[in-house]
């Protein structure tokens, strides 16, 4: 499962029995000032490497601004979305948690980026609940080491079937 584009999203069924298979690979996304100057703005993390161009051309080791680690953090779970591995009949899905974040190599402004995720585990947490467990990897066009890797932990809720349907 791993193209990018329209796809018929997997059943909980089949999620189920899917433990270490790769899920899917994002489309690429940019990463521009604008996104880096607004992430900074809705968490008042106004740091000079990030928001301030002309001096990360003169004082920062990678010559130009970076994006935040953990705006790059947050980006995953709209790429994720974006590969259609939520079931179709999710009627709800919740951010959990994360395990494991590491920041391995900064995004530099104007990089593209993408999401590879695998699935670690499906676990029953009641009817139609579930907590899926999935390692991510953001990786960063054209560079070896990747931006981050993070271990993804979202409830899912599974629509309930109507009485009599």
């Amino acid at each position: 499962m791993t193209e990018t584009g329209s796809r018929t999203p997997p059943t909980f069924e089949q999620l189920r029995t899917m433990a270490g298979q790769e899920l899917g690979v994002s489309e690429w996304t940019t990463v521009d000032q604008h996104r880096i100057d607004q992430f900074a703005e809705c968490t008042g993390d106004h740091q000079w490497i990030h928001v301030d161009p002309e001096r990360a051309k003169r004082q920062s080791p990678f010559r130009t601004t970076i994006a935040h680690g953990y705006l790059t953090l947050s980006i995953i779970g709209a790429l994720a979305l974006g590969m259609g591995i939520v079931p179709e009949n999710t009627q709800a899905a919740f951010n959990y948690g994360f395990d494991k974040v590491r920041f391995l190599a900064p995004v530099r402004v104007g990089a593209r980026i993408r999401l590879r995720t695998t699935l670690l585990s499906m676990e029953d947490k009641g009817p139609g609940q579930y907590l899926m467990k999935a390692a991510n990897t953001v990786e960063i066009e054209g560079e070896q080491k990747p931006a981050l890797t993070a271990e993804t932990l979202v409830m899912l809720y599974e629509r309930r079937k109507r009485a009599g349907a």
